[in-house]
């Protein structure tokens, strides 16, 4: 479904994002991406959904090559992917239920089922109640499920989450970690980076770890992959 094979991110003044990262996500996988700032992670998710190109090697997600992608390519991709930042980026003139039908509309969703879908999505992360209400009138975590919300429009087949609880108390957090969860048991593959190591060590959910732009653990390797690209040209530092 996602595969990274010896990718390479450079950038002109930033210098190596990634070095030489190889690995793979499969359909309804739940994967935490963690590691300090800087290390990698949100590189990594603008690969998969195309905000980014690789400098070297090659990044496939849902059978197309990002390096060999035309404009059409990525569009019909990016209907596919949900995406969900920490900063919720919802849009404040619009209520709860008309931000969701926003990312809908544009998306060419048929205009006489907009309404229903956007109120049952509402609906499915627990705020059928709020569809009325502004960005400004919801708490941090409502506001984080309205954007789940939004993410989940077009049915995608991965849900991609850069920091959802970043900006979240415990409580929101945990009511969001569980509404992925959920997402994820429901067929939806989760891809989510995160600083929360205890969130981490409380999940049985798939753990890459990035530092310095190499993945230096990923619980699905076996003893021998991992002591392999250990011990690989440009391996673990």
């Amino acid at each position: 479904m996602i595969r990274f094979t010896h990718v390479t991110k450079e950038y002109p003044r930033i210098g190596t994002a990634l070095s030489d990262i190889s690995f793979h996500v499969s359909k309804g996988e739940f994967v935490f991406l963690t590691g300090p700032s800087g290390s990698g992670k949100s590189t990594i998710l603008k690969l998969v959904y195309l905000d980014e190109m690789p400098t070297r090697g090659e990044v496939k997600v849902s059978g197309i090559n990002a390096r060999l992608a035309r404009r059409r390519d990525i569009a019909m991709l990016r209907r596919k992917l949900g995406v969900v930042f920490q900063d919720f980026r919802l849009l404040e003139d619009r209520t709860a239920e008309a931000n969701v039908a926003f990312e809908l509309e544009v998306t060419g969703a048929p205009a006489a089922g907009i309404a229903s879908k956007a109120s049952r999505l509402l609906s499915q992360v627990g705020l059928g109640s709020k569809a009325t209400s502004y960005p400004k009138e919801l708490s941090g975590g409502e506001q984080q499920r309205v954007a789940i919300a939004r993410a989940l429009a077009n049915d995608p087949f991965v849900l991609i989450a850069d920091e959802p609880t970043g900006n979240l108390d415990e409580r929101a957090t945990r009511g969001v970690i569980q509404l992925l969860r959920d997402i994820n048991a429901a067929g939806t593959a989760v891809i989510m980076a995160t600083h929360d190591l205890e969130l981490i060590r409380r999940s049985e959910y798939r753990t890459i770890e990035i530092n310095r732009g190499q993945i230096v653990f990923d619980s699905a390797e076996s003893v021998e992959e991992r002591e392999a690209r250990k011990s690989a040209p440009g391996g673990e530092r």
